[in-house]
């Protein structure tokens, strides 16, 4: 009688096919007696095929579930009434094995009086208490947590392990990885269910091994010489790469890479910027690229104007836009004829060293410009015996710095401070240049009543951001807030204090599908002057932000409140539109600025605008054009550049 034993050794492992990889090896046995202890490869053939007169499925302890049984004789191939082989056994044992319920199968032949009976034994897997992770490279840890496991399978735990309800739990598992941004991660095998009914998944999370820096041309490919070599750009690799969370030894994020990409893009030095994987030295790391196509180091505009008044005056302006490869900024703008004004500044946005990303900005400045506190109105007056408006000039320059406040300067959605000192030698002058003192009506147009002053200002701000885009968000809000001390010294020994807020809240609407474009915005701000006012430094009402009306033709007032609302939806690709309302006044504060300039004016000191605008993406950034009409019976047409208010 030839007997026949065949055992599959996986000691409680999970098949590979849970995880659709090859890791997981199995192993047949063939002996001419069930000796589960004897030594493998040791597997004599069957001498001759037999035929089977009769077929059992059982435990050792001989019960075995309905459902089960039914499983096994439905995926086995050999038939009572039937020859059979080593062979074929074998493939019954895989099959059996593949059912994903058993920890081991054994086919044990029996010589009964009416033939040869064949007994497939299967131990069943144990229970599982509990499920772990064990991450590749060896000693890291996971990104998830114990917690976050057990949310996934904790439906199977007390349960005997069962291979198909754990392929659901893992496919959970994956998605909840890539919920999170672990796009890289994978399951990839299984060590044994152990005696405590633990079960440990080996995961591939996705470390980043190294980040590097790739230049491109512009036609998107990488910058090389003409012996394929690649080609440096003028930036420094260090100038991106202490932007990126994203770095050597951490898990590869997909959420974070795009936020690193994010702040990198907002150096404003790249024309382009994106991303692409290499395979690292070890299968479970990756090796991070940052492909750049780098913008324009200088760019430069030229212009002139006549003016029947300032006559001709030439302008340039200039830019360097990554100076040294270190991503600093130094910018200048000229004006040359009757007046010379000027504007030089400088921006380091991370000082070199510096854990807190520290930013600053540097600038000079000489600019005069037509003050909208005297101009304007239902009754315009003459200001100067010139009849003319009075221009405010300004010359000085001052030092800012700006500071996240969060533990993580990372976090642009943290709190973020700013403190700069500034100092302004401010002059009111007629068309000509010529210093003017007062009004027809001998009033004072500066505080010293010498027509020129001097403000001396200390400026904190603080601000958070949680707008999910910069240019077109649709979600989160924005937050800032600010008070300028001035610090009584020179012309008109003023002492001022400026309190300001500004907060806006972006709500996404789906009248028209999930869009960018398409947000209802609400914004409110306020501000108060304490202590002296200079007349020209009063705040300005009408205009951009109050639509419908002019620049400066609602009001000019120690203080100011104002609200708008705004719905905006997509027309086309690049083209979307608005419909919105404003309102703003100066709480009755006009009569307290020196001299009442905006109730001389009749100036209304509130008012309300309503109207729709379009909004284009442009090259240069968003684009506004805005028709309102306000409550006094008159209309606007108004333009700007950004979507905020």
């Amino acid at each position: 009688m030839t007997m026949i034993f065949i055992q599959i050794n996986l000691v409680a492992t999970i098949p590979a096919n849970v995880f659709n990889t090859p890791n997981l090896t199995k192993r047949v046995i063939i002996a001419k007696k069930p000796k589960p202890s004897m030594v493998p490869n040791k597997a004599p053939v069957v001498d001759a095929p037999a035929v089977i007169q009769s077929i059992e499925v059982r435990t050792q302890n001989g019960d075995l579930p309905e459902e089960l049984r039914a499983k096994v004789l439905g995926v086995i191939q050999t038939k009572v009434g039937q020859a059979t082989s080593n062979e074929q056994l074998t493939k019954d044992v895989n099959a059996i094995q593949s059912i994903g319920s058993f920890q081991g199968v054994q086919v044990v032949p029996e010589q009964t009086a009416d033939g040869l009976k064949l007994i497939y034994v299967v131990q069943l897997l144990g229970a599982v208490r509990q499920v772990t992770l064990n991450t590749l490279p060896a000693n890291s840890s996971s990104v998830l947590s114990q917690t976050d496991v057990d949310g996934v399978f904790k439906d199977l735990y007390g349960q005997r392990l069962d291979i198909e309800n754990l392929k659901k739990r893992v496919e959970q598992l994956k998605q909840l990885y890539q919920t999170r941004g672990y796009e890289l991660a994978q399951v990839i095998n299984a060590k044994s269910l152990d005696t405590d009914g633990k079960l440990a998944l080996v995961v591939v999370e996705g470390v980043i091994e190294d980040v590097q820096v790739r230049f491109m041309d512009k036609e998107r490919k990488p910058l090389v010489d003409a012996q394929g070599k690649p080609v440096r750009g003028s930036t420094r690799d260090f100038i991106i790469t202490r932007e990126m969370q994203s770095r050597p030894g951490t898990v590869l994020n997909n959420k974070t890479v795009q936020q690193d990409l994010q702040r990198v893009y907002g150096l404003r030095i790249f024309e382009d910027l994106g991303i692409s994987f290499q395979p690292g030295t070890d299968p479970s790391k990756v090796v991070l690229v940052i492909n750049v196509l780098e913008g324009k180091s200088i760019s430069t505009t030229f212009g002139g104007n006549l003016g029947s008044s300032s006559g001709l005056a030439l302008s340039a302006s200039g830019q360097l836009n990554n100076l040294g490869g270190n991503g600093q900024k130094l910018g200048a703008d000229l004006q040359l004829g009757k007046d010379t004004l000027y504007n030089i500044n400088f921006t380091d946005p991370w000082i070199a060293g510096d854990p807190n990303r520290t930013s600053y900005s540097v600038n000079l400045f000489q600019r005069r410009s037509l003050s909208l506190i005297f101009d304007g109105g239902t009754t315009p007056q003459s200001v100067l015996g010139t009849g003319d408006t009075p221009r405010v000039a300004r010359t000085g320059g001052g030092i800012s710095f700006n500071r996240p406040l969060n533990s993580n300067p990372f976090d642009r959605q943290g709190w973020v401070a700013s403190a700069g000192v500034e100092y302004q030698g401010v002059t009111l002058q007629d068309s000509s240049g010529n210093v003017a003192i007062q009004d027809t009506a001998n009033k004072p147009l500066t505080f010293s009543n010498t027509g020129r002053d001097d403000l001396l200002m200390v400026q904190l701000g603080l601000s958070q951001d949680s707008r999910n885009s910069f240019f077109s968000p649709n979600q989160g809000a924005l937050l800032r807030l600010g008070v300028d001390q001035s610090v009584p010294v020179g012309a008109g020994n003023i002492s001022m204090t400026r309190l300001r807020g500004d907060f806006t809240q972006y709500v996404p609407i789906g009248i028209f599908g999930s869009s960018p474009k398409q947000a209802l915005t609400l914004n409110v701000q306020g501000g108060t002057i304490l202590g002296d006012l200079p007349p020209y430094e009063a705040f300005s009402l009408g205009g951009n932000t109050l639509r419908g009306f002019g620049d400066g033709a609602v009001g000019a007032g120690k203080s100011y409140a104002q609200a708008s609302a705004e719905v905006s939806f997509p027309l086309f690709s690049f083209l979307g539109g608005a419909l919105f309302a404003d309102y703003g006044t100066d709480l009755g504060t006009g009569n307290l600025v020196p001299g009442n300039p905006a109730g001389t004016r009749g100036k209304p000191g509130s008012g309300f605008g309503y109207g729709a605008g379009i909004r284009i993406d442009s090259p240069f950034g968003p684009l506004k054009f805005d028709y309102g009409i306000n409550d006094q019976g008159g209309s606007r047409i108004h333009f700007g550049i950004s979507g905020g208010f």
